[in-house]
């Protein structure tokens, strides 16, 4: 392991085991702050960690700073030479990333049930990501005694945000002056499932106060609260080991974002048919480019568009997986084709035997 790699990870493990020392403490004051700061910093230097042991930047050239939280989580799940993380773990990791940053900077009033979540759910990521990128167990760097602990675990997401609900309209009730409080708890909530959509920022006064109203109003939490609907928690293992995870429900596929997007994040949630968006095959998209299949592969291989999820996917039917193509393939091979060189090309990328994989 490089030696900058090796230095990150062990900071990276520093920070997680005082996440989990703060948040076992007896003494409340600033530990839900101090724990979602721990536990993002952990993530951001595992990032960055795993980013170079898989032969990646951190620095942009000429830079005199590391790159950001999203650019890691972006490069982790876009940069196919690196690529180490799941859609689903990327907007975990936006999650805890929008929570530190509203506990950080502003007002967080999150419950003790949301507080645990993150903090197991983040261990049990933490622990996936050291096993798979650098091949180590986390019990090994971690004394068996480090794991968060809470007396009312939490094991369904839907009754904990039920409960968050009805603590929230209890404050909203005429008379008690308590409007910032709720506000304050609402705040988690909102940055969840913003995160969850695939949005970015902190949520506005006015988003806030809608949120409010939706809650006065006894509008379902599913429907004031979308994203969250769309996963729920699976667990298992007891003691040292247990495991918590945000797991996608059944037909919500997550989508990558184009870097830049206003108003969103590094992965959005979006409620599309798969099959629908990526509906092209490689003999339609050589049609509507106007090239032959051979061809249109080898401008595919140039501009690494089976590495953007912008433009190909690979979509497992049964036992079956088909690479299929989406129609922005079409618009971005189009746009390329006047500035390249296809004797080049095809010099570069023509099959050399005869190609199987399309």
């Amino acid at each position: 392991m490089k030696r900058e790699a090796k230095l990150l990870l062990r900071k990276a493990i520093d920070s997680l085991t005082l996440s989990v020392e703060i948040f076992n403490r007896p003494s409340d004051t600033g530990r839900p702050t101090t724990t979602l700061i721990l536990l993002d910093h952990a993530f951001e230097m595992l990032l960055k960690a795993a980013i170079l042991h898989r032969g990646g930047r951190i620095r942009e050239r000429r830079a005199k700073q590391t790159i950001g939280f999203d650019a890691c989580v972006r490069a982790a799940l876009s940069n196919g030479a690196i690529k180490f993380l799941s859609e689903e773990q990327a907007l975990g990791l936006q999650a805890l990333n929008g929570l530190r940053d509203a506990a950080q900077h502003h007002l967080l009033d999150i419950s003790e049930g949301q507080l645990y979540l993150h903090a197991q759910s983040g261990l049990t990521l933490f622990r996936d990501l050291l096993k798979s990128v650098f091949g180590k167990d986390l019990p090994l760097a971690l004394p068996e005694r480090v794991l968060p602990l809470a007396t009312r675990a939490p094991t369904d997401l839907h009754s904990l945000l039920e409960t968050e609900i009805k603590e929230i309209s209890r404050l909203l009730e005429p008379g008690h002056r308590r409007r910032s409080h709720a506000m304050a708890r609402i705040r988690p909530l909102a940055i969840l499932d913003s995160a969850l959509r695939g949005e970015t920022g902190q949520p506005g006064i006015g988003e806030l106060c809608r949120i409010a109203q939706s809650v006065r109003n006894g509008i379902p939490w599913t429907d004031i609260f979308p994203g969250v609907a769309a996963v729920q928690i699976t667990s298992g293992g007891t003691g040292p080991t247990i495991e918590l995870r945000l797991t996608k429900n059944e037909g919500v596929p997550v989508q990558l974002v184009p870097e830049g997007t206003p108003g969103a994040s590094v992965v959005a949630v979006k409620r599309v048919n798969e099959l629908g968006y990526y509906n092209l095959g490689l003999k339609q998209l050589a049609q509507h480019v106007e090239l032959t299949m051979p061809r249109t592969l080898a401008v595919i291989k140039e501009l690494e568009i089976q590495k953007d999820d912008q433009y190909f996917k690979e979509i497992k039917i049964g036992a079956q997986t088909y690479k299929r193509y989406s129609q922005k393939a079409i618009q971005h091979i189009r746009e390329s084709l006047p500035s390249l060189n296809m004797a080049e090309v095809w010099e570069r990328h023509r099959p050399r035997k005869r190609e199987v994989s399309r």
